[in-house]
């Protein structure tokens, strides 16, 4: 485990407390400042340097440092994914971590003292996140929290919504009845295009020397696990194009789902992946991301072939499908260019553009 650190003057004397309790549990400290004692220092900056770490997966949790715990937690909370909490005893700590799944820490020097730093530690990293209720709640505020921003969030899994104008301007034409079917095939390409950009953000770079016209220079390329993108068949055939344009080497498996009409369960027809699956970062492809069984369906799929590290990328998404996906598969990150408001009876998301299959390939 690895938690990032972060602490500003008033906080700065509970620093070594908070080393020296990890260090005995042989955790991993990222520390991100201050080093020093600096009185005109400002809690704002370590509450950003730690928060992003958490945010990008970095470091697995963070402790922030100031003189109540309050001001520093705010400001990392303006980082979507983190939920900060200031906490000065166990209790507060345990019921934290256990309702709201805190993910940074937060004490004041000012408020504690120094010996009861390990406590609140260890009472915070010990309790477990106990799910159900709260992780309803968290996946609500993660939805709220990624309509308005282009973020990754955390909250029992991790959504990403996109605010871009180009992508909402093209997902407002898709949305139309009177779009023909050769706009929707080159508008859901073209909106799956520019998602690229954002959804490969963590693949691993690596560092390679190459020679220009004028000197040698270290430049980066992708390295370690290749993609594969999976779509599910057959809405999400129409996203392929998309990625593959930018990323052409791209392994490309398929899975085929049907609904059970006793059941309403999906039930598996074909399903053909890469060789090396288990090697891969992996994207699955549905378009509409609605009741969400269909998407749990093809990750489960993908897992028990030996898939691990998984992404869900869709056009538009239900937050009942959300919460479906997340509770069967909570480390899974779903993106999607649109986050619409429901289900309606017939379980079609509303607004939504009606059945992105038939509008794809012109049938009914």
């Amino acid at each position: 485990m690895k938690i990032a650190l972060g602490t500003d003057h008033a906080g700065f004397d509970l620093k070594k407390a908070v080393l020296d309790y990890l260090g005995e549990r042989n955790i991993e400290v990222l520390d991100l400042g201050a080093y020093e004692y600096d009185g005109e220092d400002s809690y704002t900056d370590p509450a950003f340097r730690v928060a992003g770490a958490v945010a990008d997966e970095t470091a697995d949790a963070g402790i922030l440092l100031c003189g109540t715990g309050y001001g520093i937690s705010i400001a990392a909370n303006k980082i979507p994914g983190v939920r900060a909490m200031a906490c000065y005893n166990p209790e507060s700590a345990r019921s934290a971590k256990a309702h709201l799944d805190l993910n940074v820490l937060a004490m004041g020097g000012r408020v504690m003292k120094p010996e009861e730093v390990p406590a609140v530690i260890a009472a915070w990293l010990d309790t477990k996140f106990e799910g159900g209720r709260h992780l309803q709640r968290i996946n609500k505020i993660s939805a709220v929290e990624g309509s308005m921003l282009n973020v990754h969030n955390q909250g029992g899994g991790r959504i990403t919504i996109f605010n871009h104008p180009l992508i909402q301007h093209k997902v407002g034409i898709i949305r139309d009845v009177n779009t023909s079917v050769k706009q929707f095939r080159e508008l859901l390409q073209e909106i799956t295009g520019l998602m690229v950009y954002e959804i490969t953000r963590t693949l691993p770079l690596e560092e390679k020397e190459v020679q220009t016209p004028i000197e040698k220079t270290i430049v980066h390329t992708i390295g370690g696990r290749k993609m594969a993108i999976v779509p599910v068949l057959r809405a999400g055939l129409g996203m392929v194009d998309g990625i593959l344009q930018i990323v052409p080497n791209a392994k490309v498996g398929h899975i085929g789902l049907y609904r059970d009409p006793a059941t309403l369960e999906p039930v598996e027809y074909y399903c053909k992946l890469p060789f090396d699956i288990e090697e891969r970062d992996i994207f699955v492809l549905d378009p509409m991301l609605a009741t969400g069984g269909s998407s749990s369906a093809a990750i489960t799929l993908i897992k028990k072939r030996g898939g691990k590290k998984i992404s869900l990328v869709c056009l538009i998404a239900a937050p009942e499908g959300i919460e479906r996906v997340h509770k069967d598969h909570p480390e899974v990150g779903i993106f999607a260019a649109a986050l619409d408001s429901h289900l309606n009876d017939h379980g079609y998301i509303v607004p939504g553009l009606g059945d992105a299959g038939d509008r794809l390939f012109g049938t009914k």
